[in-house]
């Protein structure tokens, strides 16, 4: 086999692959907004079959012998070629360490736990739920073990959403976070509080959703390859850069809620949606890593999106809409937009006091993978750490552990990649102002500006470079967290007068 060969086997192969991931993100997507309750069984199949036909592709003789033909030209290859063809490795060995009956096994699992988790939040009865986490867990260090024995098995979950990430990474970058951010804290709590009533005027969830088409106009998301949905836990599912599903929850009586959310949504779906036309139905196309993909949206929910400049571009939509507001300027609206208070909700959380939130997961996760505590002792542990933490008495499983979804789709490693790519975007604003006024194009809804700087950067590379390298580059220099603690001291002494 050629090189030349063994590149168009491979495009071959990952356009299958692709296929099928198509095929399954799109029962996955219907799963979360429309589908009726009952269609989980026949879903269950389906995921089942098509799981197992996505793991023979990818492990099978073809894929194995592609692979060996691009090993065997590697020196020839192109740069993304190589990047392709070490992601083809990585793939393969880590498919072909699982037993397939495992592999499908798991994934009916996880189709079964994402609905009975929705009924455990609505019933508040993390009781339902601790069965099928306790087999997730169960699970994933299962496939720690077989995939990659030599190493720490929460490693190996962070390595998934975040490559190169340890524990030992976490613990000095939380350490840094929390060095800075509880004794300004501390300082705001001393000030006293923002008024924030005034956010819980209410908002029809009609206008809201026109405010929606707003934001996203603003964002400048293509409508023709980016829709809205509604579910319980907002999130985004980007199958290519022709084709991303964000989603948002309503509120009536906290329009802010959804607000950000499709800022926060948006940030995910323009980094999919612009990847180089090169990479399309490729293992290079979309977002790299969790860490940067949340760079991007909580860089456009946070560091835009709660700017005094963003919000002043929103005011008159947002009192047209909802004409009460108007009882309030822009000033009082900035200032309760970034309103810092510890509080039950991760989603809900302010962002000087978001990263606490994300630290009491990551704590979670380690004593679930590392056995330091039952299933049956998870909730009165995220209730100790919320009390620890953040000071907040949790009154039930539905507002504690049972809030995120992450857990019931497998997600164990990914919450730390909230907080990373918070730092990022910090980092990433202070290297846009080098070579623009950020604050002048937001407050010009000249919101292009900023897109195409970060798709210069980030997004045109889609999966070419490791999450470290990619992040340098843009950087231009190491990650260095802070720039992220230095923002926040910023912002909030600006915010309250401090």
């Amino acid at each position: 086999m050629t090189a030349k060969e063994a590149i168009e086997r491979l495009n071959d192969l990952e356009l299958k692959e692709f296929a099928y991931g198509h095929a399954m993100g799109i029962l996955s997507y219907d799963d979360e907004t429309v589908a009726p309750k009952g269609s989980r069984i026949p879903r269950g199949k389906t995921m089942g079959v098509l799981s197992e036909l996505s793991y023979k592709l990818s492990t099978g003789d073809e894929a194995r012998a592609v692979l060996d033909g691009l090993m065997e030209h590697y020196d020839e290859l192109s740069e993304e070629d190589k990047r392709r063809a070490d992601l083809r490795e990585k793939k393969m060995r880590e498919l072909r360490a699982i037993p397939v009956e495992e592999y499908v096994a798991y994934s009916e699992l996880l189709n079964d736990a994402s609905n009975v988790w929705r009924e455990a939040k609505n019933a508040s009865d993390y009781k339902l739920f601790e069965p099928y986490l306790g087999k997730i867990i169960e699970t994933q260090k299962r496939f720690a073990g077989l995939v990659r024995p030599d190493m720490d098995p929460y490693d190996y979950c962070l390595d998934q959403y975040e490559e190169g990430l340890t524990k030992e990474k976490c613990e000095s970058f939380f350490g840094a976070l929390r060095a800075r951010i509880v004794p300004l804290l501390e300082k705001i709590k001393a000030v006293g509080p923002v008024d924030t009533s005034f956010l819980s005027t209410p908002f029809p969830v009609s206008a809201q959703r026109e405010l929606t088409a707003k934001l996203m106009e603003i964002q400048r998301l293509p409508r023709d390859n980016c829709i809205v949905g509604e579910v319980e836990h907002p999130f985004t599912t980007g199958f290519s850069k022709h084709d991303v599903r964000i989603t948002t929850h309503y509120f009536e009586d906290n329009f802010l809620s959804s607000m950000y959310s499709v800022i926060h949504e948006g940030g995910h779906a323009l980094y999919d949606l612009h990847s180089d036309d090169r990479f399309c139905f490729t293992s290079l196309e979309g977002g790299v890593s969790m860490g940067v993909h949340e760079s991007q949206s909580r860089f456009y929910e946070n560091i835009i999106g709660r700017s005094r400049e963003f919000v002043g571009l929103v005011y008159p939509d947002l009192i047209r809409l909802c004409p009460k507001l108007a009882a309030h300027s822009v000033e009082e609206l900035w200032r309760a937009a970034n309103a810092a208070c510890p509080s039950l909700i991760r989603t809900e959380a302010d962002e000087l006091t978001y990263p606490l939130h994300i630290m009491v997961r990551y704590e979670m996760e380690k004593a679930m993978i590392e056995g330091e505590a039952k299933t049956s002792e998870l909730p009165e542990m995220w209730n100790a750490l919320y009390k620890e933490y953040l000071g907040i008495d949790v009154p039930d499983d539905k507002s504690g552990i049972l809030q995120d979804s992450h857990w019931s789709g497998g997600g164990i490693g990914y919450f730390p990649s909230y907080a990373l790519g918070s730092a990022y975007g910090a980092q990433l604003l202070h290297k846009m102002r080098e070579d623009f006024d950020v604050a002048e194009a937001v407050r010009q809804n000249e919101l292009v500006k900023v897109n195409h700087w970060l798709e210069d950067k980030i997004w045109k590379y889609g999966s070419l470079y490791k999450p470290a390298e990619l992040m340098e580059k843009a950087f231009g220099g190491p990650f260095d967290p802070t720039f992220y603690t230095d923002y926040l001291e910023r912002k909030f002494t600006e915010v309250y007068g401090l």
